[in-house]
């Protein structure tokens, strides 16, 4: 499996992560009641209140995926029934059409227990869209080293499929694993986006639906037509050592979406795109992340919610330990006016940036379309928001910006270990109606979050307080 070391110089691997975890947000938890003791004002009780909801923020992890190798065909002589694609007449040279040869391998592979079906090495499968659906036989294992690749013409895709190339659902128990490569071709899909021509859209890559207690490991997935890696109404998935890659100017080409799931995590990935490397949407809470190589992309980002006065929730979101390199956003959360719901109990902790545009940003206001949103009161309620040990460069002079609607503000956001830097420049926060605190190290200063004002920037310490008459015209609210 794959794995790279975010961070060396920590070593803690003696113990076990839910003591690790408990051992910090204790600690962290306790430095605030002291400072609420010496500084009454500065933590109230709502937010002590608040902290000690956030400690239970676990996921189960009995059944988090074993960093040991999985046992395979080839470790288990006899215990193991190989469906070979090749057996059903996949000839692998990248020009014939092997669709009809992994079906039937599927077909084999999904009503026979302890089945392997293998994409062989050295292969290059053209594989149209195509459906493979459970339930099916226990201990299922698709076992990935070839190469998988879609049709690069847009023009000869099945219209019956048009948002999905490999889709598998209603699965149950079933690891995807392997060294191999699922290439979704597709350079010719960016020329016609949906980002550059509203009425297209694209298929994602590989799509997992309706299904629980599923491993994915060590795959590589590439030039999406759109998305590459779509979570769905699915519970209990875990990833790990994946790589997800795509040009950065490749758009909409999100790395791992997750929507309408619980309890997923994701480890020991790399991911660089032209949309969000990881992107949380509705109905999606218990999110792990761990490990995180991002860039180039968008930043790790919850939402968009709340599009066309719909309801978004989503809840109970870690990421603990992240390297973001030269994204266009760092740590984002974001949502349309008009919509309802709610975004709580999020932690974002051990992140270190590199050149990152917007590296903590909360937009209210959040408006991907051609054309001016109109302004509406009712909002997606955002509370209990957490960031600690966040430190980089910033190419933005507002390394954090709260943008929160006046009706619906956000609430309970807490800083501690904040240290953003501009290579060029100074760096500030920027906040609208966004109710918090600071704790420790908080740099640039955020001590708006604690104002009445409705509008407020505060200039890093060291330099000269700015005029913070900002107007409503100064928030520029586009996909960045």
């Amino acid at each position: 499996m794959r794995s790279f070391n975010l961070y060396k110089s920590i070593n803690l691997a003696k113990l076990p992560e839910q003591t690790m975890d408990k051992l910090f947000l204790a600690s962290f938890l306790g430095i605030l009641i002291t400072a609420h003791g010496v500084a009454g004002n500065m933590v109230c009780d709502d937010d002590i209140g608040m902290l000690e909801e956030l400690e239970s923020l676990e996921i189960e992890e009995e059944n988090e995926m074993e960093l040991s190798p999985i046992p395979a065909w080839t470790s288990e002589r006899g215990s193991k029934v190989l469906v070979n694609v090749d057996s059903f007449g996949a000839v692998g040279d990248g020009v014939s059409d092997d669709t009809q040869a992994f079906l039937q391998a599927w077909d084999i592979a999904c009503s026979t227990p302890k089945s392997v079906l293998l994409v062989p090495e050295g292969g290059l499968y053209l594989v149209n869209a195509t459906r493979f659906k459970g339930p099916c036989s226990e201990k299922l294992v698709i076992q990935i080293e070839g190469t998988i690749i879609a049709p690069d013409e847009p023009e000869n895709w099945d219209p019956e499929l048009p948002r999905i190339w490999l889709d598998f659902s209603k699965l149950k128990g079933v690891i995807f694993q392997g060294d191999g490569v699922i290439d979704g071709s597709g350079s010719k899909w960016w020329a016609s986006s949906c980002k550059r021509n509203k009425t297209n859209g694209a298929p994602t890559a590989l799509t997992i639906d309706s299904s629980s207690a599923i491993k994915v490991k060590g795959l590589t997935i590439q030039n999406s037509q759109q998305m590459h890696f779509v979570i769905s109404q699915s519970d209990s998935v875990r990833i790990s050592g994946v790589q997800v890659s795509a040009p950065g100017d490749s758009p909409n080409t999100d790395g791992i979406h997750i929507t309408e799931s619980t309890n997923v995590l994701l480890q020991d990935c790399k991911i660089g795109t032209g949309d969000d490397c990881i992107s949380i949407v509705n109905a999606s809470s218990n999110i792990k992340m761990k490990s995180i190589y991002c860039g180039p992309g968008h930043g790790i980002s919850i939402g968009s919610l709340g599009k066309n006065n719909s309801t978004g929730i989503v809840t109970k979101v870690l990421l603990d330990k992240a390297f973001l390199k030269e994204t266009t956003n760092g740590l984002r959360i974001k949502t349309w006016q008009g919509g309802s719901g709610y975004v709580r109990e999020v932690t974002y902790q051990n992140v270190r940036m590199d050149n990152v545009s917007n590296p903590i940003i909360i937009d209210q206001f959040y408006c991907d379309s051609p054309k001016a949103c109109q302004n509406q009161t009712s909002a997606v309620n955002i509370s209990q928001i957490v960031y600690r040990n966040i430190s980089g460069t910033t190419k933005s002079a507002k390394a954090m910006q709260f943008a929160c609607s006046d009706t619906v503000p956000c609430r309970q956001i807490v800083l501690s270990n904040i240290n953003l830097e501009k290579k060029d420049g100074t760096v500030e926060t920027y906040c609208n109606s966004a109710q918090g605190f600071g704790y420790g190290t908080v740099h640039p200063s955020a001590d708006c979050l604690s104002s009445n004002d409705k509008e407020c920037v505060f200039i890093n310490q060291e330099e000269n307080l700015e005029d913070a008459g900002a107007s409503r015209e100064h928030i520029v609210h586009t996909e960045l």
